[in-house]
């Protein structure tokens, strides 16, 4: 390392500043900054009730082969080509007592006369035999459609639901399952953004000791999260937006929203402390603690944006729409939390619960401040200390099987799982995933070649029965419906795919001109798994790459965006390990509510990284920020390190706490498997990036490392933008080194 730089010029004053200025100006016009998000929450919320919502489960991974097995039916099938619905009976009395074949056979005339339904096959007769189970008290009616369940209006699937169960009665249960049904029939999502709010109250009360600092926070972050849904909502008409979207958004904009309004807040009353007046205080809050808030938000969109890359219509959605909630709750932080601060004034401690202090120095009596000098003097400890937490915990990662669950994982009360637990229990838990083998023949030998390829799949370990080829009337395509042993998320039934795609159709089909392909939902799911699984890697780098170069502009640092992107991987990789614990282990599942264990969804742990990258920011720019001005005043790391962490800790543990409650409320209050999932990945994310990490990791590494933490060399230093957290955006310290 070389050169030095020995001057710094003056500080710019927080007024001066962009964020300072709009800080001011929503302060001096706080009535007209209030009406005007009064007016954006009730346009809005209008607009998105009068135009409706169009959220769709539209999952689709691109050219596979199950795609190619859809296309080749579509073109040479069509009767074939679309999924099926399966339509479960359980009776007291034998199914093929004449009471009970009656009513299967009227509601499977009922159906047949339904829009987009082709064909339905009813356990009726000889040729439905094969579709009542071994005791006789359980079978299914198979409803083929002409399309995919993607493109099923969902009037036509509800329709075949009130009919099918306009046939219950006492002894006579009916059920329904099947992609088609899955799509449109889904658990309600439970009240977990009450649980979370309230949790953030408790919490807030005891950091701030004041309803009236308490309050603001929550305000914003709800404003600020309204105005987002609705606009997803909107967003429903340009893009594929799942349905479970809508509670991501509020999972993240609730715990972001409340974590930025309580960091400017925080620094609001740390002025009043210091003896500013209120105007100045909101400005200098923005000015500092807003730029954090600021380039914070950025790096959890930049993150969110990395989601893109896969190419998947309902990522792109899903992500759209968690944007659009962070956006706005940042937007409410930067403008309508100054407005209200304006009218808040002195009074921001009113109806105070307890005393809290709020200066600029740290005070050496608090826990926090002997915490941070106990990891100055041992940094070697703390950092061997948290790193092995770090690894035990990221050790089940390593087994994590990457597929797409199935309706086992549906809530118990769903006429999907019950449909599931019915099929599994009368036919084994392969009934719940058939695969369809669609092949392109030629001729009479193209039609010997198509009962040779059924006769050795029928011979293949871990195929339970084959169904007789079904031709079309040209015979020039034929499908072969494949029942597996196993349920369609084990792993046996991925490898029974690739073992009839690897080397039993090749074997019977190959130099005969006969094209077979595996497809189906089950095939299609594993397809997809795979697709999703490539995409991985480039999303985090990307999302690296773009962070690096954020926090290198923020910090002008080549040491610290490195150091942050090695610990997010290892907080990252933890909450990893504890999800495979939890629902693929089954480790403590019973806990939360989780009775079935299972793989975990290939698109979850990649929507995670770009969502927890992107939140682990938050604590880093405001513990960094902190650390950053003091070594700004001094030139002196440890004080700085040791200093930042005393001032920020309490806050970022406040913070923390409240994202974890929001979090953790969608696992216990939520019967949706997903948000489960994702509920318990980031909260147990967020417990450990704001304990062991930013707590220990990051100011022990930082400790150890001393003056390089702030190395830039020369060359990148020209090259990046200079985009600084605090108002003296272009000074450095005395000594401050250039490579």
């Amino acid at each position: 390392m070389s050169g030095t730089l020995d001057a710094a010029p003056a500080p710019v004053r927080p007024e001066a500043t962009t964020l300072g200025r709009l800080a001011g100006w929503c302060y001096d016009h706080r009535r007209r900054v209030l009406l005007a998000w009064i007016a954006l929450l009730i346009g809005a919320t209008a607009i998105a009730q009068v135009v409706g919502t169009h959220f769709e489960n539209k999952f689709s991974a691109g050219d596979t082969p199950s795609q190619m097995a859809t296309s080749l039916l579509q073109s040479r099938f069509p009767a074939e080509s679309g999924d099926n619905a399966d339509v479960v009976f359980e009776t007291s009395q034998p199914v093929r007592d004449a009471a009970n074949q009656a009513t299967i056979e009227e509601v499977a005339a009922r159906l047949r006369r339904v829009p987009h339904v082709v064909s339905v096959a009813a356990p009726v007769g000889a040729r439905g035999a094969r579709l009542i189970s071994a005791d006789g008290h359980i079978a299914y009616a198979v409803v083929q459609f002409d399309t995919t369940s993607v493109n099923l209006p969902k009037s036509t699937v509800n329709l075949v639901v009130t009919m099918a169960e306009a046939a219950r009665r006492p002894g006579f249960r009916v059920e329904l399952g099947g992609a088609p049904i899955s799509g449109v029939i889904t658990a309600a999502p439970g009240k977990s953004e009450g649980i979370g709010v309230a949790a953030a109250i408790v919490i807030m009360l005891i950091a701030f000791g004041s309803v009236v600092a308490m309050g603001l926070p929550i305000l914003i972050a709800l404003l600020g999260l309204a105005v987002g849904i609705a606009v997803e909502e909107l967003l429903t008409h340009l893009l594929v937006v799942p349905t479970f979207a809508p509670e991501l958004a509020a999972m993240l904009g609730l715990g972001v929203g409340i974590d930025y309004a309580l960091f400017i807040v925080t620094r609001y009353r740390r002025g009043l402390a210091d003896g500013l007046a209120p105007r100045e205080a909101v400005v200098t809050a923005l000015a500092t603690s807003g730029r954090a808030v600021m380039f914070a938000g950025g790096t959890v969109i930049i993150s969110l944006l990395g989601l893109f890359l896969v190419g998947q219509a309902y990522l792109i959605g899903m992500s759209a729409g968690a944007i659009f909630a962070v956006v706005f709750v940042l937007t409410g932080s930067l403008t309508l939390l100054p407005a209200l601060l304006g009218y808040a004034g002195n009074s921001i401690d009113r109806f105070r619960v307890r005393r809290v202090e709020h200066g600029s120095a740290p005070d050496s009596h608090r826990f926090w401040y002997r915490w941070s000098r106990l990891i100055q003097r041992h940094p070697w400890r703390a950092v061997l200390s948290a790193t092995l937490v770090l690894a035990v915990l990221a050790i089940p990662l390593f087994s994590m099987r990457l597929a797409f669950t199935d309706a086992g994982n549906d809530p118990p009360s769903l006429t999907t799982r019950q449909a599931y637990d019915l099929l599994a229990q009368g036919f084994g838990p392969g009934a719940n995933g058939p695969l369809m083998v669609a092949v392109a023949t030629s001729g009479a030998t193209g039609s010997a070649t198509v009962d040779r390829l059924a006769a050795a799949i029928r011979r293949v370990r871990g195929v339970a029965s084959v169904a007789p080829p079904e031709f079309n009337r040209a015979r020039t395509a034929a499908v072969i419906v494949v029942m597996p042993t196993t349920a369609p998320q084990a792993a046996a039934t991925q490898h029974l795919v690739r073992q009839l795609r690897s080397s039993v159709i090749p074997s019977v089909v190959s130099g005969t001109g006969v094209v077979a392909e595996v497809g189906g939902e089950t095939a299609a799911g594993i397809d997809a798994a795979e697709f999703l699984s490539g995409r991985t890697f480039p999303v985090i780098a990307a999302v690296i790459l773009l962070s690096f170069l954020l926090l290198a502009a923020v910090f002008r640092s080549v040491t610290i965006p490195i150091k942050a992107a090695v610990m997010n991987l290892l907080s990252i990789g933890a909450a990893y390990g504890v999800l495979v614990a939890v629902f693929q282990w089954g480790w403590l599942g019973s806990l939360i509510g989780i009775g079935h264990t299972g793989p975990i969804d290939p698109w979850i742990p990649l929507t995670m990284f770009s969502i927890l990258f992107g939140l682990s920011m938050d604590y880093e720019m405001f513990l960094l920020s902190s650390i950053r001005e003091g070594w700004r005043q001094t030139g002196d790391n440890s004080r700085a390190v040791a200093d930042g962490l005393a001032v920020t800790a309490r806050v970022i543990t406040a913070a923390a706490a409240i994202m974890f409650c929001v979090f953790f409320s969608f696992v216990i209050n939520d019967p949706l498997h997903i948000l489960k999932v994702f509920g318990l990945g980031l909260a147990v994310s967020i417990l450990i990036d704001a304990t062991l990490v930013r707590m220990v990791l990051v100011p022990g590494v930082m400790e150890l490392l001393g003056r390089a933490n702030w190395w830039m060399p020369r060359w990148l230093d020209r090259l990046v933008p200079t985009l600084g957290l605090e108002p003296d955006v272009a000074e450095r310290v005395p000594g401050e080194v250039l490579a």
